[in-house]
């Protein structure tokens, strides 16, 4: 087995792989996260929703389950509009909890003069060229950059991956770790040969044993064919949510159904909790076409780094010696 000695993600994660679990709400809980962690992986909480004494609980959770270094999320853009939230978060994450932070869809520069302050190593979180380069220009030591292949916060203009990281591997000089359409180690592979150096997978650990929700999301993304695309707001070029593509949701995308809203137009939290699948959109990425099974996180990271190898092995032998 290879090691990622000299891989410039975990030189500054401190992970043994840099595989990150995208710190999506409300599933970014102290089971994932500590499993994800003691996989080896780059294990992201989120620190949106909960109170503090609540975020502490699931933090102490992560660090019961690991040993392994881990990550807190910053989501500039809600924080900002909570300045009490605000400061408390702050006030919490950056007191030596983590050497990792990710911050996301807002300006780093509100953050990074405190984050680096406080000693610690940042990664931000963009779906453009332009706000990456932005960042790194403020002084963030990462970006995780979304292609439009993602479940939800897409710009219709936005590019996909194979052409986004190619064009990034052109202008940053920071480490770019791809978020969007990777599942398993071929599209980790892939994601490297563009220009990556780490990846960060959401659906594929929705779809796994540790998350929260009910067991028929999960099963929904097993069996999903189809995924489509939806506008979320009624504003012209806003954001668009991918999700399965159900009966539901393409009544939906017509205007027919739903809370278009919200970002899962309709009960989530039936549908999170309680297993109703026909009463909101199902979110997903596009990688969801490509899970066939229910794992563990553990299993998860193992076997993307497995198989992330042997497409590695396979791509090297295709280079024989010229024989004369």
């Amino acid at each position: 087995m290879y090691s990622f000695e000299g891989n410039r993600v975990v030189r500054d994660t401190g992970a043994d792989y840099p595989i990150f679990q995208a710190p999506i709400g409300l599933i970014s809980r102290g089971a994932l996260v500590g499993a994800v962690s003691a996989a080896g992986g780059v294990g992201l909480m989120e620190t949106m929703f909960l109170p503090i004494a609540d975020m502490q609980a699931e933090f102490d959770q992560v660090r019961s389950r690991s040993n392994q270094p881990f990550g807190l999320h910053l989501l500039i853009a809600f924080l900002q509009a909570k300045p009490d939230r605000e400061k408390e978060v702050l006030d919490w994450a950056l007191d030596g909890k983590t050497r990792f932070v990710t911050t996301g869809y807002g300006d780093p520069t509100r953050y990074i003069d405190r984050i680096k302050g406080a000693g610690l190593t940042t990664y931000h979180m963009t779906d453009t060229l332009e706000e990456a380069l932005r960042a790194e220009d403020a002084g963030v030591d990462g970006i995780v950059l979304g292609g439009a292949e993602k479940g939800g916060g897409n710009g219709h203009d936005n590019l996909h991956s194979f052409a986004l990281l190619q064009k990034a591997r052109r202008r940053l000089g920071v480490p770019i770790v791809a978020a969007g359409g990777i599942a398993d180690g071929y599209g980790m592979a892939a994601a490297f040969a563009l220009g990556a150096e780490g990846v960060m997978m959401g659906t594929r650990f929705i779809a796994s044993s540790e998350c929260p929700w009910h067991d028929n999301y999960k099963q929904a993304l097993v069996e999903a064919e189809q995924v489509i695309g939806i506008q979320t707001s009624a504003v012209p070029n806003s954001n668009v949510m991918r999700a399965v593509r159900t009966p539901y949701a393409e009544a939906v995308a017509r205007g027919e159904a739903g809370q278009n809203q919200g970002p899962y137009s309709g009960d989530a939290g039936a549908m999170f909790y309680g297993g109703k699948m026909d009463v909101a959109l199902i979110g997903c990425g596009e990688s969801a076409v490509l899970i066939d099974e229910v794992k563990s996180a553990g299993e998860i990271v193992t076997d993307t780094v497995r198989e992330f190898w042997q497409e590695i092995e396979r791509l090297a032998d295709l280079r024989k010696p010229l024989v004369v």
